[in-house]
């Protein structure tokens, strides 16, 4: 493996987009020997991806028709990431000047929404490799050895969005290549996509209005599944430990304000009574596993609440939900709390996912 990552760090000063002899000699190199070589580790490295790796996908490209500055070899669990421009996957670089290998954790450019996979603009693709960084870190408490800067000296559009796209790295120097065990590398990679794999499969990179869609989608139209979703989707028992572990949170934080509190949730579009110096305000709590807080899921009813006493109601995010289970038996634990006061409805996009339909006449 050595001797064919240094050949195509040899072969990148000589880039051309036509296919030459020595760009013809790199695409055999990256998209046969070097992928048969990553293939080889397929054991560890599905091993290291834990039940991730039952379907273990590796592939190969250095351009479609003309050739890109930036070949790559991938390789990732198939049904989280089915494709290069979805989920995360270990992907092998090359620096365009041939100075360096770089083994990486990135991401696609696209994630769900509204039903589908969407393009993702820069900042939330930043948003998404974040994301993944603050996963490795809470399970190994450090980003090295892949705390690398991402920088393949890149010039052209997408070549410079694998650079976007890459969460974590580690650059090898060309020199450093005789030296280096790219075999452990790539289980260490491997060891870090896993718990992504594992906090995506619970829906933490995803907004609470996108877990809740996914829910929807997987009731209407349970042989179709979102690429790279398969299998997601919270159990009626388990979304009720994590509305209860909200409503807990949210009760606990309100009272640490000095609220008092009356659980309403059971008979209104509201789920607390909040009085506080004898002012009373109607609380709604939203709970979610994401990461993420930017995206929650409401019914009319609720909506129809927070638009007709805008001033009066407010509005808990308890996000980062941790779920565990115990013979069939779920509970919920942590949760980081955003209030909002005199929550503005009209300050958020209000986007429609579902309609209910009904025979007129009837």
């Amino acid at each position: 493996m050595r001797e064919t990552l240094a050949r195509i760090c040899e072969l990148q000063p000589e880039y051309s987009p036509e296919n030459t002899p020595a760009m013809q000699e790199r695409g055999r190199l990256v998209r046969s020997d070097l992928k048969s070589e990553i293939e080889g580790l397929r054991p560890r490295l599905a091993a290291a991806l834990g039940s991730f790796g039952r379907d273990f996908l590796s592939e190969a490209s250095d351009g479609i028709g003309r050739k890109t500055e930036l070949p790559w070899v991938r390789f990732c669990s198939r049904n989280m990431s089915p494709n290069p421009t979805e989920g995360f996957y270990c992907v092998t670089h090359f620096s365009t000047d041939g100075s360096a290998v770089h083994i990486t954790v990135g991401c696609g450019s696209s994630r769900f929404h509204k039903g589908s996979s969407v393009p993702l603009p820069d900042h939330e693709l930043d948003a998404q490799t974040e994301w993944a960084r603050g996963v490795v870190l809470e399970e190994f408490g450090t980003l090295a050895p892949f705390d690398d800067p991402a920088e393949f000296g890149a010039r052209r559009p997408l070549p410079l969005s694998f650079q976007r796209a890459t969460a974590i790295s580690h650059r090898v120097a060309y020199s450093d290549i005789s030296a280096s065990d790219f075999d452990d590398l790539f289980h260490q990679a491997a060891q870090r996509l896993r718990p992504i794999y594992t906090a995506q499969a619970s829906g933490r990179d995803l907004t609470d209005a996108d877990q809740r869609e996914l829910e929807i989608s997987a009731a209407l139209n349970p042989l179709h599944r979102p690429s790279g979703r398969q299998g997601y989707g919270l159990s009626a028992p388990a979304r009720k430990a994590v509305e209860q572990r909200a409503m807990d949170v949210a009760a606990q934080f309100l009272r640490s304000k000095g609220y008092a509190v009356r659980d309403t949730s059971a008979s209104n579009p509201f789920d607390f009574e909040a009085t506080l110096s004898g002012k009373q305000i109607k609380v709604e709590v939203k709970g979610t596993t994401s990461d993420r807080a930017d995206g929650i899921f409401m019914t009319a009813n609720e909506v129809e609440l927070h638009m007709s006493e805008k001033g009066n109601t407010g509005l808990i995010i308890v996000s980062s939900i941790r779920l565990s289970e115990n013979s069939g038996v779920f509970s919920g634990s942590g949760g980081n709390v955003e209030w909002l006061l005199g929550w503005d409805i009209d300050a958020w996009l209000r986007e429609p996912t579902a309609f209910r339909l009904t025979r007129s006449g009837i």
